[in-house]
């Protein structure tokens, strides 16, 4: 074991709160949900049973309509803003509103088939309350055939520049006054500013107006967007949730069909002007006309074309770290500015995923390597700067050791030798 893989699975230990992870101490003190399933899939690289205890600590706080929120406040916290007397849900325990990135259906299977035989009770356990999800997705989230999402937080890439264009239309002027507590912990250049924080309040104060009410918020709401990175994260997911219940004996033709459905959506969200997939405000059919990392998460569900990946290669060779969050061809483009520029191992890791199942596995290597060379050289923060490797956002990152353990660390020739053994 090398010192950055202890390192590695201390960093999981220290930020374990028992039976959940917060993503480092300080910037986010409670469990989030798409770094919780990424936090399960690095413990399962040493401990099995703790990473299945991540999964059922996050979907135990699942809502009665099957909405897992994405942001469970398990213990007060006066140093996070907006906290739960802003968000006012009325669940036990206090959670936000809003879901975030579906990712746990992939996680579990990746987890289940390090040792079916002793993880088949806990999936089991799990595998109805994973369905209802999935079902809530469909059910509030496709109405109108893509993933929508109603705030931009929902989509786990909270500023990037695919959700300008809905921003731009959310009122902020009438939010009261507040102090952001994420200014203390990280410098204000690489977070959202003033303005994007009063429009995200006015978000979330629409859906507290409206006792969270999915179809009214769908409808009414302020901000609704078409989201490319949900949409194949979930149809992955539907995919990897579909081997799961077929593990178990389960009839997975409702599944299924979810997955054919959204399928057939993913032209409505093909841009012929960008030649990528590209986010699209659904109050007015607009396309974003940017290309954000969300578009190459297409390779995750199947969906990768030659003209993606022209445009991948144009952004990739562009930076020298990593995939960037945004197109560092633009002039929005800003390397070391929260979802903005910058390169995220955790989505590095997911587009890699895809990749490798498509075939690409030289892009695959290429993406892993880089991605390794950002962790041995700063360590374990939040995402980088692509194009000088400034280390930015949260250190001590729950996501980034996980991936660290899981991915990142793997040299080709140790797969092969695991392979050989």
């Amino acid at each position: 074991m090398t010192h950055l893989d202890e390192q590695a699975r201390a960093i999981l230990r220290q930020n374990d709160k028992g039976g959940y992870t917060l993503p480092t101490h300080g910037l986010y003190p409670y469990q989030w949900n798409w770094d919780s399933a990424f936090a399960a899939w690095g413990f399962a690289t040493f401990d099995v049973a703790r990473a299945w205890d991540e999964l059922d600590t996050l979907m135990a706080s699942q809502w009665d309509n099957g909405m897992v929120p994405h942001i469970i406040f398990h213990q007060p916290d006066p140093g996070y803003f907006p906290g739960p007397d802003v968000w006012q849900t009325g669940q036990t325990p206090e959670t936000s509103g809003i879901s975030q990135p579906p990712i746990t259906a992939i996680m579990a299977r990746l987890i289940f088939e390090i040792d079916e035989r002793t993880g088949r009770a806990r999936l089991e356990a799990l595998y109805p309350k994973l369905v209802k999800w999935h079902r809530w997705w469909q059910e509030m989230r496709c109405t109108h055939g893509p993933v929508a999402i109603i705030h931009p937080w929902e989509s786990g890439r909270d500023n990037c520049p695919d959700w300008d264009i809905g921003m731009a239309g959310v009122d902020g002027s009438a939010v009261g006054p507040y102090e952001r507590r994420d200014l203390g912990h990280v410098h204000a250049d690489m977070r959202p500013t003033k303005e994007d924080y009063d429009r995200y309040i006015a978000i979330v104060e629409f859906g507290r107006s409206v006792g969270w009410d999915d179809t009214k918020i769908v409808q009414d709401g302020p901000f609704l967007m078409a989201d490319p990175g949900i949409t194949f994260m979930l149809l992955r997911a539907h995919d990897d949730l579909a081997v799961l219940g077929r593990a178990l004996g389960e009839d997975v033709s409702e599944i299924e069909s979810w997955a054919t459905t959204l399928r057939s959506a993913l032209p409505l969200i093909w841009n012929d002007a960008l030649n990528a997939f590209d986010a699209r405000n659904l109050r007015d059919g607009a396309f974003a006309n940017i290309l954000g990392s969300g578009a190459f998460l297409a390779y995750l569900a199947g969906a990768g074309n030659p003209q993606l990946e022209a445009q991948l290669l144009r952004a990739w060779n562009a930076v020298n770290y990593g995939v960037p969050s945004a197109d560092p061809e633009v002039d929005l483009f800003n390397p070391r500015k929260y979802w903005r520029g910058p390169t995220w191992p955790v989505v590095n890791a997911l587009i890699a995923i895809g990749l490798n199942a498509d075939g690409h596995i030289d892009l695959a290597e290429r993406l892993r390597s880089e991605t390794a060379a950002l962790i041995r050289k700063h360590g374990f923060y939040e995402y980088f700067d692509p194009v000088d490797t400034t280390p930015c956002g949260g250190k001590d990152f729950t996501w980034t050791a996980a991936i660290w353990l899981t991915w990142a660390r793997h040299e080709p020739q140790e797969n092969a030798a695991k392979g050989a053994a």
